[in-house]
């Protein structure tokens, strides 16, 4: 059973018929053995109207996943293939980054797949909490979201932030 935590409510862009609110909020639920996961019907929604219902999942550096609709993942790759090789950073995040990526397609219970060696490296066991990050989606442990998120509560740099213009 899903617990809300916090959401944000779907707004559309009438003159272009898409949402423009993105993937926003933060559900906790559990993966179960097989290493089935549910969607949040929010999430499932957003998918559905504005992308396909594929998600592509990798390893993130902060040792969570990160789920992209297809669409992103294509764009975020397209990018990615129009540098040079010959960059270290390029070819690390080819090693660590893109190679780590798999499709997980939602099934028919609105569930994604997590395949082992991606839940092995995030320590998905249990309980989990999928971030919605606007255009990705996050997928924690419990207890490692837990420490990443009172570190992020104490992390912001307004200054910063004021100079991005948020």
């Amino acid at each position: 059973m899903w617990s809300k935590v916090v959401q944000f409510p779907i707004e559309w862009d009438k003159k272009k018929g898409i949402i423009k609110t993105m993937f926003t909020g933060r559900f906790e639920h559990t993966i179960d053995t097989k290493g089935r996961v549910s969607i949040p019907s929010k999430f499932r929604e957003i998918l559905c109207v504005s992308f396909t219902e594929n998600l592509v999942v990798t390893n993130d550096v902060e040792g969570c996943l990160v789920a992209y609709p297809e669409m992103i993942w294509k764009e975020f790759t397209d990018r990615v293939a129009e540098k040079s090789r010959f960059d270290l950073n390029v070819r690390n995040l080819l090693r660590f980054y893109i190679s780590g990526a798999q499709e997980c397609p939602l099934d028919k219970q609105g569930r994604i797949m997590i395949p082992p060696a991606l839940r092995d490296y995030a320590g998905l066991a249990k309980d989990i909490v999928l971030v919605g990050q606007v255009k990705t989606i996050e997928i924690w442990s419990k207890e490692k979201w837990s420490e990443v998120f009172e570190k992020s509560k104490l992390g912001f740099d307004h200054k910063a932030l004021a100079d991005l213009g948020l």
